[in-house]
């Protein structure tokens, strides 16, 4: 699929379900009701979309939430979409408190990678965003994947507090484990807007003044839009995802399918295709593909985050609502 600013789109992602068993204050607090089950798409509708998805260059599917771990046969979800679908590289993001229970079945389904999104380490604060006590079982789960031969990511989303950001316990996962540290800027989806995250750049130069010999790694290049750098000594990387302050929109190469099924081409904005009502409506592969075709022919040329007017609608729903 190629788009109307020629950018080649082969890369889905699809959020399988919008509950989640932590509350983090800036994505899904108390008050968040859930979809009711018969509104989510069922695994063979997912199914269905990544096999003519794949057809038109979809290479690369995550698979998101809320949490997807909640969600009974998520094992079973990425052996189809490997074996049936065809998908290249299968990876999935999840909070880590049911991921140990669900390694085994993963890891047997040949999933290609695992995001462990992971604000803080420390035990008080990370309560304080996720309402969760108990972090130690997520850095095992994560020390867990990767001793499976894992491809483990570590996701933070750092809000500005008025003290240093938290950013070097993080950082120094990546010292001693084989992973990326990726610090993601806040984005104003949902509560996102009533809080303030930290810029990438202040982190960085932070990092470039505790750390000697810091370079940007042009070898590691992903799916998506992560700029990593190598510290010398560290088994892993860092790496920096800025939609706020160095957007990345001219190299977007995603769509985004909703658990209600909606086909989305930019987290900005409200439009989107009711790609659900094509596949209960008993739609054939070709309307499936025509609707992923009209998805990627409605991304914009840019994200509005930083800008003060839009020229559509934006999105109104949460982030779990959307798929992170």
């Amino acid at each position: 699929m190629i788009d109307l600013y020629n950018r080649s789109i082969d890369y889905m992602r699809i959020s399988v379900t919008d509950r989640c068993n932590l509350r983090c204050i800036y994505c899904m607090p108390e008050t968040v009701q859930p979809l009711p089950a018969e509104e989510l798409l069922s695994y063979e509708e997912m199914t269905r979309v990544c096999i003519e998805g794949s057809h038109l260059g979809i290479r690369f599917i995550k698979l998101t939430g809320g949490e997807p771990l909640v969600r009974d046969g998520i094992p079973a979800l990425v052996d189809e979409l490997k074996r049936k679908a065809g998908i290249e590289r299968v990876s999935l993001t999840t909070n880590g408190v049911l991921l140990p229970r669900h390694l085994d079945g993963l890891c047997s389904a040949g999933i290609d990678g695992i995001t462990v999104s992971l604000d803080s380490l420390d035990p008080e604060r990370f309560k304080a965003t996720t309402g969760y006590a108990h972090v130690g079982d997520i850095i095992a789960a994560i020390h867990e994947s990767i001793a499976r031969n894992i491809r483990v990511k570590v996701n933070a989303v750092l809000i500005d507090d008025g003290g240093k950001p938290a950013w070097r316990n993080l950082a120094e996962l990546a010292r001693t484990l084989p992973l990326a540290v990726r610090f993601i800027e806040m984005m104003p989806i949902g509560y996102g807007s009533v809080f303030h995250g930290v810029r990438n750049d202040v982190i960085l130069e932070q990092i470039r003044a505790s750390y000697a010999g810091v370079i940007e790694d042009t070898t590691m290049k992903g799916a998506g839009p992560a700029v990593y750098y190598h510290i010398p000594g560290f088994k892993g990387c860092i790496g920096f995802i800025s939609a706020m302050s160095h957007s990345f929109c001219h190299i977007c190469n995603r769509i985004r399918l909703t658990a209600d099924g909606m086909l989305k081409p930019c987290l900005c904005y409200a439009d989107g295709i009711d790609l659900k009502a094509i596949l209960r409506s008993e739609g054939s592969g070709g309307a499936i593909r025509q609707a992923l075709l009209d998805a990627a022919a409605l991304k914009p040329a840019s994200h509005c985050f930083t800008k003060p007017q839009a020229q559509k609608p934006l999105e109104q729903r949460l982030m779990s609502a959307i798929g992170g």
